[in-house]
């Protein structure tokens, strides 16, 4: 697999066709395994990473289904790479600025990746578009198994899966769904919402996961312990939230639409206009108004711009994304001047009657 050729594609989870995709982006579960042989990897050798990237590419080539997936040596790439599978959602942050052998195996649809020595030695992640934990449940114990058939983890009766860090041990999942949630920030409702969730153990964490920031109105909610807790019970945790959120976010959506409906066509409006003419643009405001521009699509105020085209501006319109795509490094400056034509590139095809304003 190119990168190249991935840059030009959109992942999984950013289909826009899954349950709720109006404001549920994605659904992942992550999976932490080590190996029984070895110490964790903060007290690994490079020796003892090596032996473990490599037991582990064995093993995966060996089963017959994974034919088509690619490996990927993330400690030879170069940084612009590994920050263009960050984007991506296909390593973490972690994954990419940790040093020695590692590595990553990649599905072909980008439903599935296996990080190899990350924090721990194994990191199984799978994506699913919209709102559909089971469905990712059901794939990602079924990958696990697989690769169990062929290893020994490192396992306690008591104590279940061991982890490098002590909140995963146990069933060592994390499970997370990210929601597109624009009208609770306009209306100033967000950081209520998220006390609540503090309040019963759920963390909410940026676009990339921990340590980011909320880029576009995007934000992770995901489980922050698992032992003691059963796969279902994790999975039910998080399940059983999200609804409500969906709730609070159309409710909001709909107290903007009846309570300020001018300023949120303006709002809409100048947000498209924009983007559609700006000669440079930063990543940052690219995503807040891109936000903007998703949620009109959703609230019926434009009409010939579909949400899985916005949803892969989001990614594509990334520092590395827009490198990959272009084929050269840019510095920042040229960045933004990429970025703002390859906006305009994928924008400016409509019928101006269908400008909010002009309705």
């Amino acid at each position: 697999m190119k990168l190249e050729d991935l840059a030009g594609q959109s992942g999984e989870w950013l289909r826009g066709s899954g349950p709720e995709s109006d404001i549920v982006i994605s659904s992942r579960i992550r999976l932490a395994r080590n190996l029984a042989e070895f110490p964790f990897i903060r007290k690994c050798t490079e020796s003892d990473r090596s032996q473990i990237e490599r037991a582990l590419r064995e093993r995966i080539a060996q089963v017959e289904e994974w034919r088509g997936l690619s490996y990927i040596n993330v400690a030879s790439l170069e940084e612009i790479d590994r920050q263009f599978l960050v984007e991506r959602q296909l390593i973490s942050r972690e994954h990419s600025e940790s040093e020695g052998p590692r590595s990553v195996a990649i599905d072909p649809h980008e439903k599935f990746s296996l990080m190899i020595n990350e924090e721990d030695h194994l990191r199984i992640q799978v994506m699913q578009s919209g709102l559909d934990l089971q469905a990712a449940w059901e794939r990602i114990d079924h990958i696990d198994d697989l690769i169990e058939e062929r290893i020994t983890y490192a396992f306690h009766e008591r104590w279940g899966y061991l982890t490098a860090c002590p909140t995963n041990v146990g069933t060592g999942m994390r499970v997370s769904v990210m929601l597109h949630l624009p009208a609770l920030v306009i209306t100033r409702q967000i950081d209520k919402v998220f006390r609540s969730l503090h309040k019963i153990s759920l963390a909410v964490r940026g676009l990339y996961g921990e340590g980011s920031q909320a880029m576009g109105d995007f934000y992770q909610i995901s489980n922050q312990i698992t032992l003691g807790r059963g796969e279902q019970e994790l999975i039910g945790q998080v399940r059983d939230i999200v609804p409500v959120l969906i709730d609070y976010e159309r409710r909001a959506r709909e107290f903007l639409v009846r309570e300020s409906q001018k300023d949120l066509h303006d709002r809409v409006s100048r947000a498209y206009g924009i983007l559609c003419t700006a000669q440079t643009i930063s990543s940052e405001e690219t995503m807040h108004l891109l936000s903007s521009v998703r949620m009109g699509i959703n609230l019926g105020l434009i009409h010939d711009l579909e949400i899985p085209t916005v949803n892969k501006l989001f990614i594509h319109t990334q520092p590395a994304h827009l490198q990959k795509l272009r084929g050269t490094e840019l510095d920042t400056a040229d960045r933004n001047i990429e970025r703002a034509h390859y906006l305009q590139r994928h924008l400016r095809k409509r019928d101006p009657s269908d400008d909010p304003e002009q309705n």
